[in-house]
Formats: structure tokens, sequence, C-alpha cells
């Protein structure tokens, strides 16, 4: 995935074989790791999925769960930084 999948539809099987259509919001590096943010069409009330981009053994991307909740963390807590700082707010305004 790179910048220009912004905004375009994918679809995502569950462990039961549904399809689950989703908005790439965003894709965010943390920590030298990539991550997609991601919007379920159906449901735009619900909140963003946040999932790792991994490489499978034949090196094509694939979409993890993560399953680390002080990882979830830090990728989250960048996201509502980056939202803030694209609203006009600044990491000095977070840090007070």
């Amino acid at each position: 995935m790179s910048e220009t999948d912004l905004n375009q539809r994918i679809t995502l099987t569950d462990e039961e074989g549904g399809e689950h259509e989703f908005e790439v919001l965003e894709m965010l590096e943390v920590e030298e790791q990539m991550y997609a943010i991601l919007q379920p069409i159906d449901a735009q009330d619900e909140e963003a999925v946040i999932l790792r981009l991994e490489k499978d053994q034949d090196g094509s991307d694939l979409l993890a769960y993560i399953e680390d909740d002080a990882e979830w963390d830090r990728v989250a807590e960048a996201y509502d930084t980056l939202l803030y700082e694209e609203q006009g707010g600044s990491d000095e305004d977070l840090q007070s």
C-alpha cells in the first residue's frame, strides 16, 4: 500500500468468511512500522480500525490485528496527533 491508496476502498475477510468493506483513511508510520487506519464503509459511526501492515512469505502486503495494547495505544495517539495537527493545532498545544 502506498499514499496513493488513501481514500480507496478495500475488502477484508474475517475468520468466518464474512466480507467487510473499508475506506483507507491514513497510512501511518510509527517506530519504523507502517499501519493502516481504516473506516468501515457500512457503519460510518463506528470507530476507525487500526491494522499493522506486514509482508507475507511472498513479499505481498497483508494487514494484521494489533494484539499488544501498548502498541495499539502508540498508534492511536500518533493518529490523534496527526488529526489534531491537520485541524490547525500544534504539538505544543498537546503538551499543555
